[in-house]
This record gives structure tokens, C-alpha cells and sequence, in this order.
């Protein structure tokens, strides 16, 4: 039983019908298949107020309360009526019709049928609950696309039967519409269109079409327009409880799921009539209008104010990421140069300690060998008839002298030379003038008497190239 409550309460919620009797004898008619029965209901060709839905109450007295949003409804399909071991949750979304604060006509609809038979449609094909009797497959609620081809095929009929000098109605869904009005802050004009009312021809031609309204409503307004007839213009009649025809309204987007109705007009009106109801709720609107669009406009002013600190930020940081880098590159680059300018002067101290110590080295081993030299020249001979007399005259105009056995030989000579440390050469050779004679290689082993330098010389040094 509790099942069969359910998509009574549904089938009331989708379609606005409130006699229960009547929505139990459509739905068992179509052997309690709720989405087939909304379907069915909703594509009726005649008007489905006068014969489904109990006449709903003028939406132009103020109302006592306001309806509080349905609660969450759980609906399981029972084991042989539907699909079996799946339980499905529909929470029906609120479409209330807030009161303005603009001091117009407002009133409260409880249940969004326009928007919960598009949304709660996709919700079930979404999760698979698109299955009709016996299993098969059956049409969704309204597809993705169906709230716009619903509104161009209205627009494209409204142009055959009234012509193109028209308020210029959004191709669109009316969510979409109501999106757009809120996007380029403008109201949301509402036309509900009934073919059969016996009114509507002579609105259309005469009003809806008129040249001035048509340029007041396209410059102020985004339009939207409906045939009852389709599946999203009658739930709107029902959300909007349009009572008599020809219906327009006036709404703007109040949360994301509620809208405000500031002014709806239902009955045949002349274009002035309107034309100064359209006029007084915009002069009525202007304030909120104005607010909301200086509200955007700052909002975009902070967005590019902090996207334009964001970019300066992230320009002064790359500036400063590359200074720094340019500072380490720098600070690398003068450690390499102090590394490098430390090991050359650490390599040129080594080398200079190394050279001092060769040639320290060196000065111990030529004063090791003078002494050596010196001492195997034995002491000086006194003057005799065996002794010889030598000068050795040197480059720096030096002279030295000494006596040597006539037997001593040329090598003495140049041990003697060599002895005395005057030289800071190694290669040279001893020259007499007169006649000149270099005392070689080839002469050190003569005796001075032999060499002809008994019993006196003069010799001097004479350095090598």
C-alpha cells in the first residue's frame, strides 16, 4: 500500500493534479507505470487543466504561508510491478515562488514540477530507471535536449501563425533562459502560450506583437515562451498556477533553486496595459538590478585586481628567482676564480720552495765540491825553483793568484778556479794571451811545466756560451 501512496504522491508532484481519486484511476489505467503515465498525461494535445488538474487557485491574492519544500519521498518498486531488488530515492527539488521585496504581487508555489520532471527524469535514466511494463525500455520524462527543441519548435510556430515582430523568446529551456536573465541582469519575461484559448489570436496579433512592447521587452527583458501543450510549458502553468489565458509573467532567478514572481498578467491585455505593468515592475526592479550588476562588476574588479596582484607578484618573483640566480652564478663563479687564483699561488709557492730548495741544494753541493776541490789541492808551496807562479785574471776584473807545483796539472788549475766560488757559471775555460792558448778538455791532464806555464802565467777566465 505504501507503494501505491507513493507514486500517487509523485504522479500529484510531477503533474499538479490534486484529486488522488483521479490520479489513481490514470495510473491504474496505465497499470501503475508512473513514467509512462506522466508521459501519457503530459503529451496530451487537449488542455490538461480543464481535464486533469482541479482548478487552481489566482496567484494574485497574497497567500497565508508559505508552502514549505515536499520532504524526501523513498519509492521502492515492489517485486512484480517493476523492476525487481531496486529501491530508488526522488527528492523533489522546491520551485517556490517567493514574495519580492519590492512590495509586487507574489506568491507561494510549493513544488517545482518544471524543474523536478526534467531533473528527477535524467536523474532516473542515469541510474537506469528508464523501465517501462514488462521490463522494455521506455522514452525519458524530457531528454537533455528536449526543454530547447520544446522552445524552438514554439518560436518557430509562433513565427508561422503570428509573424517574425515578436519579443525575441530564448530558443532555450526556461532554466536556461532564467540563467541567461541572470547572467546579463534583466528580468525574465514568461509567456505561456494556449493554442485553443479563444483569446490567444487576437493577444498575440495585436499586443504580444505590437512594435513598441515588442522593442520595450527586447531592449529590458530576456523573453521566454511555452505552448502549454508541451511538456515544459504545462509544468510551468502548474508551477506557476496560470489560471486564465492569455498568461505572462515576470521572474527573476532569487537561490539556485527558487525564483522570485514579481508580476504575472492573465486575461487578454490591450498593448498598453502591458506595456505599463512591464514598466512599473522594471522601475520597481532597478534597485535590486543595479545592485546585483554593481555587485558582479566588483566582484570581476577583485577577480582582475587579484589576478593582475597575482601576475605582478609572480613577475617580481621571477625577478627576484633571477637575481638570486644571478648572484650564485656570480658567487660560483668568483669561487671558482679565488679557487682557481689559490692553487696557481699555492702551485708557484711550491715551485718557489721547490727551486729555493734545489738550489740551496745545489749551494751545498758547489760548496761541498769547492771544499772538496779545495782540499785536494793541498796547502800552498813556498816560492822555488819547482814552484809556479799563477795569476788568473776573471770577467769582473777580479784577479787571484796562487803558487803551484810545476808537476800540478791544468785540472788543478780549474779546481783551484772552482775552489774560489767567483764564477756563477760552470762551463768556461782558461786562456793565455800571449800567444793565446785555451787550456781544454784536451789539455787538463798536462803538467804546468809541459803546457809551457813554468815557472810563472797570467791566465783569465773565459766563459762558454
Amino acid at each position: 500500500m505504501g507503494d501505491v501512496a507513493d507514486k500517487i504522491a509523485y504522479f500529484q508532484a510531477i503533474t499538479g493534479v490534486e484529486d488522488a481519486d483521479l490520479c489513481s484511476e490514470i495510473l491504474a489505467a496505465h497499470g501503475w507505470d508512473l513514467e509512462l503515465a506522466i508521459s501519457v498525461f503530459t503529451s496530451q494535445n487537449h488542455h490538461p487543466v480543464t481535464e486533469y488538474a482541479s482548478e487552481p487557485t489566482t496567484s494574485n491574492t497574497p497567500p497565508t504561508s508559505t508552502n514549505q519544500p515536499p520532504a524526501e519521498t523513498g519509492l521502492v518498486a515492489s517485486g512484480s510491478g517493476g523492476p525487481p531488488g531496486l529501491a530508488w530515492k526522488i527528492i523533489t527539488l522546491p520551485f517556490s515562488i517567493i514574495s519580492g521585496s519590492l512590495g509586487l504581487i507574489s506568491g507561494a508555489v510549493g513544488l517545482g514540477v518544471w524543474a523536478a520532471g526534467g531533473v528527477l527524469s535524467y536523474s532516473l535514466r542515469m541510474i537506469g530507471f528508464n523501465l517501462g511494463r514488462n521490463g522494455e525500455s521506455s522514452s525519458p520524462l524530457v531528454s537533455v535536449s528536449a526543454s530547447a527543441a520544446e522552445a524552438m519548435s514554439f518560436v518557430d510556430s509562433f513565427d508561422r501563425d503570428f509573424g517574425s515582430i515578436r519579443p525575441s523568446f530564448i530558443a532555450e529551456g526556461f532554466m536556461d533562459a532564467l540563467q541567461r536573465s541572470r547572467h546579463e541582469f534583466k528580468l525574465l519575461f514568461v509567456y505561456l502560450h494556449s493554442p485553443e484559448h479563444p483569446d490567444t489570436p487576437m493577444f498575440c496579433e495585436r499586443t504580444l506583437c505590437n512594435e513598441a512592447l515588442v522593442a520595450f521587452i527586447n531592449e529590458n527583458f530576456v523573453a521566454w515562451g511555452g505552448s502549454i501543450r508541451a511538456s515544459e510549458g504545462f509544468k510551468m502553468s502548474n508551477s506557476l498556477k496560470a489560471s486564465r489565458f492569455p498568461f505572462c509573467a515576470v521572474v527573476m532567478a532569487a537561490t539556485s533553486q527558487r525564483i522570485a514572481l514579481l508580476q504575472q498578467v492573465e486575461g487578454p491585455k490591450s498593448p498598453d496595459e502591458l506595456l505599463t505593468a512591464l514598466q512599473r515592475v522594471l522601475e520597481e526592479s532597478a534597485p535590486v538590478l543595479v545592485s546585483a550588476r554593481l555587485e558582479a562588476e566588483e566582484r570581476r574588479n577583485n577577480i582582475r585586481l587579484r589576478e593582475e596582484q597575482d601576475a605582478a607578484y609572480r613577475a617580481a618573483l621571477e625577478a627576484d628567482q633571477a637575481r638570486e640566480r644571478q648572484r650564485q652564478e656570480e658567487q660560483e663563479r668568483q669561487e671558482r676564480e679565488a679557487a682557481e687564483a689559490e692553487r696557481k699561488t699555492k702551485e708557484e709557492e711550491e715551485a718557489r720552495e721547490r727551486a729555493a730548495r734545489e738550489a740551496a741544494e745545489r749551494e751545498v753541493a758547489l760548496a761541498k765540491m769547492r771544499e772538496e776541490k779545495l782540499q785536494s789541492l793541498g796547502p800552498e808551496p813556498a816560492k822555488g825553483p819547482d814552484v809556479t807562479q799563477v795569476l788568473v785574471r776573471f770577467p769582473t776584473g777580479e784577479r787571484k793568484e796562487r803558487r803551484f807545483e810545476c808537476s800540478t796539472t791544468i785540472q788543478s788549475l780549474y779546481d783551484y778556479v772552482d775552489s774560489l766560488g767567483c764564477l756563477e757559471v760552470e762551463k768556461y775555460s782558461l786562456v793565455s794571451n800571449f800567444p793565446r792558448t785555451v787550456y781544454g778538455s784536451e789539455k787538463l791532464a798536462l803538467s804546468l811545466k809541459d803546457a809551457g806555464l813554468h815557472p810563472q802565467a797570467s791566465l783569465f777566465v773565459e766563459l762558454n756560451s
